[in-house]
């Protein structure tokens, strides 16, 4: 049969018809993404040209190695047979508008079996994924596609349709190519059946249009991914995970001090308008394939608040495409970012990263929301009320609680600790453990035990001020920036090089955070880290159970973001019973990103979904690592009814040190019950 594309239909000859619908459809693609591209590079500058080992790295096992993808393991493996597939296929498209013009004149003959095998084991794959999802979309239809809209809907199927009609009538072609039994088994198969000449001429033309209609709709869709993921992932955040960025930085990427930063007249404070992103931020509004997963582990959304961090992402893009002749004449519109996502979902977020450590595409989405923070909280002043307490509490006496800082190391009197002296260790107790009651036991645990293996440690006392978490997390950049480098300035009076920290958030912003601020050499770990090593070692025991049945709560600063896993659990002795999410997956108790000091509604409390889960493991006891979480489980469990004790590593750790202590005492305190029997040598 005479290749369709150098037959004629009537006065056109094939290759007219096949330029035309090209040339329409490829015109509008590169229109469109062209477009798109424009809005992209209004945004900010950002330097993500660095590390380019790390970037490839990732960029293989992200892009092309589908990472997080495939952890979700029935959606992502139908992506990825049908993104390995048209991998394979692709150069087939070149090869079948060309009239076979690449099979037949460039690719040597040794490499054409070869070839088309490749390109058929492609548009199988590409077939079964394509069949598989519309089965999964049509009949068992996940919850989270049922809240999508009609057209959404329609959308998604008739793409999925399109990709059907391109592999099944690849198939039809093929089997009039003369293919070959064994590395053309399904276009042999084909063949056998006797297809008309007609039929495979209908089918090429099929088989063309559809992928001109799949080129108009890629950049009107969710599809645009095709195009936005390569640089999106490519140029991901290769920095710690949730480290926010200083104000302003100098050459050397440092960041800039306060003093220079109020001289600094053009400074703008976070995002008001949508150029204040910065490109790669907004790259993220055309990457987005909606496929929901940030909704799914968002603890905000869960529980009923205004905030989807999908509808986020989208609302970026949105405003891009609604108001694009305004941007691009370089205007601003009269709606603002804040506007279109709204203040109630910019605050509900908790900054737990569960959304931007679950997506495929390494979309960033909570930076999104603390830049608007930022701008709400340092340039229109207007954030919640309940924020200025803990502000003011900060700004005077350097703790979201308000109390003095001679009361700092109260709970330290009676343990003969260095107060304020140099030390091998210090243990940066945190506001919680320093003023809250329930806390200060686990400080005073933590700081038993490191005595107890002999560490030379100290602790600051009212020489320490907050870590800053609270007010960076809630976009007040100034007060952070204040107390980083009030800490850091103690930090190099004492001589501090090794710091011990029992809250995460501490734990993530002097390890992760003051870095910019002079505290790129400072050792930071988690108290569960040392206690750990300190049990590997032999200077503190190994744990056991002493007949409580335990779980462990990962709080979102130590597990997903921190890293640090498995040292809570060795400190307990292992976990009894695993909660469904933990780890890395573990669902937030709903106190960071400020949220601790901000008012929850009654009916849409994070932390009591998370105790529901924790009673569902029939524990007694419920560890934790965090100051934050101890109070948010406590009280979520309280709601619930359900009566487990909460603790820390180190009180479970500890408890068991002073039982074993109390039991040799006891010991040595009975008589003995007979006297040793000595052999007579007369």
């Amino acid at each position: 049969m005479e290749h369709p594309l150098l037959q004629s239909y009537g006065p056109l000859e094939g290759w007219h018809i096949l330029i035309i619908m090209g040339a329409t459809a490829i015109g509008f693609f590169v229109y469109q993404v062209r477009k798109a591209v424009s809005l992209v590079m209004l945004g900010s500058s950002d330097n993500r040209f660095d590390s380019w080992d790390a970037r490839i790295l990732e960029f293989i096992k992200g892009w092309l190695g589908q990472k997080k993808v495939l952890r979700d393991r029935v959606a992502g493996t139908m992506h990825v047979l049908l993104f390995w597939g048209f991998l394979m296929l692709a150069s087939d498209m070149l090869d079948l508008a060309t009239a076979n013009f690449f099979s037949g004149r460039i690719l040597p003959d040794l490499l054409n079996g070869p070839w088309n095998g490749m390109v058929e084991l492609g548009y199988t794959m590409a077939m079964i994924g394509c069949v598989a999802a519309l089965i999964r979309r049509v009949v068992f239809t996940p919850e989270k596609l049922k809240g999508k809209s009609r057209f959404e809907t329609i959308e998604g199927n008739f793409i999925l349709l399109l990709i059907f009609t391109i592999t099944t009538t690849s198939f039809v072609i093929e089997s009039k190519e003369d293919p070959s039994k064994f590395w053309e088994p399904l276009g042999y198969a084909v063949a056998q059946y006797g297809v008309s000449d007609s039929f495979a001429v209908a089918s090429y033309w099929a088989h063309m249009l559809s992928i001109c209609i799949f080129f108009v709709l890629i950049p009107l869709s969710k599809h645009m991914h095709i195009v936005m993921a390569v640089p999106n992932v490519f140029f991901h955040d290769v920095g710690p995970p949730a480290k926010m960025r200083p104000l302003a930085v100098d050459d050397f990427g440092r960041a800039v001090s306060m003093d220079d930063i109020l001289e600094m007249d053009s400074l703008g404070f976070g995002v008001s308008n949508y150029a204040d992103y910065t490109w790669r931020q907004l790259i993220d509004g055309w990457s987005c394939t909606s496929c929901a997963r940030c909704q799914d582990v968002c603890p905000a959304y869960a529980s009923g608040k205004g905030l989807n961090p999908m509808q986020v992402i989208h609302d970026v893009r949105n405003y891009a495409n609604d108001h694009a002749p305004i941007l691009l004449s370089s205007e601003s519109p009269d709606e603002t970012i804040m506007q279109r996502i709204t203040e109630e979902a910019v605050w509900a977020c908790t900054t737990c990263n569960a959304c931007v450590d679950v997506c495929p595409l390494y979309i960033e989405h909570v930076p999104k929301l603390t830049d608007l923070r930022r701008n709400a909280v340092m340039e229109t002043m207007e954030y919640p009320d309940q924020l200025n307490v803990a502000f003011d509490n900060m700004d005077a006496a350097q703790n979201p609680y308000g109390f003095g800082a001679h009361e700092r190391a109260d709970w330290a009197a009676d343990l003969d600790v260095k107060v304020g002296e140099p030390a091998e260790y210090i243990y940066f107790v945190g506001c919680a453990a320093s003023f809250d009651e329930r806390n200060q036991k686990v400080a005073r645990a933590t700081i038993s035990l490191l005595k107890e293996a002999g560490l030379d440690v100290g602790i600051l006392g009212m020489q320490e001020g907050c870590s800053g978490d609270p007010a960076r997390r809630a976009g007040n950049e100034f007060l952070f920036q204040m107390l980083a480098e009030a800490n850091m300035m103690t930090f190099q009076e004492i001589g501090v090089k090794r710091i011990i920290a029992s809250c995460p958030h501490c734990f993530h912003t002097l390890g992760k955070e003051y870095a910019d601020y002079g505290g790129d050499r400072l050792e930071v770990y988690h108290h569960s880290e040392i206690l750990a090593k300190l049990q590997d070692e032999g200077k503190l025991p190994q744990a056991k159970k002493n007949g409580r049945s335990i779980t462990f709560h990962d709080p979102c600063y130590l597990g997903r973001i921190g890293g640090i896993i498995d040292e809570p659990r060795e400190v307990i002795g292992g976990v009894d019973v695993e909660t469904e999410k933990h780890a890395e997956n573990s669902f937030c108790c709903g106190a960071g990103g400020a949220q601790m000091w901000m008012e929850e509604d009654a009916d849409k409390r994070v932390n009591e979904i998370r105790a529901k889960e924790l009673a569902e493991t029939g524990c007694d006891t419920v560890a934790v690592g965090c100051p934050f979480c101890s109070v948010m489980v406590k009280d979520g469990l309280d709601s619930v009814g359900a009566e487990m004790e909460v603790m820390d590593v180190a009180e479970i750790m500890w408890e068991q040190i002073v039982a074993r202590d109390k039991e040799i005492h006891e010991l040595s305190q009975k008589p003995l019950k007979s006297l040793p029997v000595r052999e007579d040598n007369n």
